[in-house]
């Protein structure tokens, strides 16, 4: 664990310093309906009557984890900062923001190519690999075998978290923060630095939610842009 550490440490004194931009932030979703985003469920292709899996309730952006799908934003953002404050509703479980997305059902038929940041129960800030990919810090250790890393069906795609016991209780609201400056992408559950990745295949692209099996609620979806302080 300690030299784990040490080595996240080294490697965020050499991440890319990012700064406002001075534009005002938005909110992603009104509170009212979903303006601004789209939905690509594929068993709506099916039967067109199935439960649509994302919803406004209580002025609050819900997925209902199935069936399952993602809610995609209309725009493409590049260098910017998404605050998300979210909680499980029922029993937690699994769900996602992805960020860089792009190419729609590129992994199983079902996922976009992007960096998933993980919301998964005891799991938040992990990254996934979904056909795109990026590097971070002692890597073999977090995602296993050099040769068997990929952003496809057969490859090693999780890169575990750095940290234990950031998410709060099931239940009560937990804050993440996603940067993406450039081709590096840091993260932060409720105030811990959960991982930091670089050289990343992409550097823009959409931002989906994920209905993947569970009940989540979010409060806030805010985006600001920033810029890096080498530009």
């Amino acid at each position: 664990m300690m030299k784990r550490i040490w080595i996240f440490a080294l490697a965020c004194m050499q991440v890319t310093m990012a700064c406002n931009t001075g534009k005002e932030g938005k909110n992603l979703f009104n509170g009212n309906d979903l303006t601004g985003w789209h939905m690509d469920v594929p068993a709506m292709d099916i039967n067109p009557d199935t439960t649509v899996p994302f919803l406004i309730r209580n002025g609050m952006l819900v997925s209902l984890g199935t069936p399952g799908g993602h809610l995609i934003t209309d725009e493409i953002y590049t260098n910017y900062r998404l605050e998300v404050e979210y909680r499980f509703t029922a029993t937690p479980g699994n769900c996602g923001v992805l960020v860089h997305a792009s190419t729609p059902r590129a992994l199983y038929k079902m996922f976009p190519s992007s960096i998933e940041v993980q919301m998964e129960h005891q799991n938040a800030g992990d990254f996934w690999c979904i056909v795109e990919d990026i590097t971070t810090p002692d890597m073999e250790t977090r995602r296993g075998p050099r040769e068997n890393w990929g952003g496809t069906e057969d490859k090693l795609r999780n890169i575990k978290n750095l940290t234990d016991n950031s998410e709060n209780p099931p239940g009560q609201w937990n804050h993440m923060v996603i940067e993406c400056v450039g081709k590096e992408i840091k993260v932060w559950v409720n105030g811990d630095l959960v991982n930091y990745g670089l050289d990343c295949t992409t550097s823009k692209g959409q931002i989906a939610i994920q209905a993947e099996g569970s009940e989540v609620e979010f409060r806030k979806l805010f985006l600001t842009p920033v810029k890096s302080l080498t530009n």
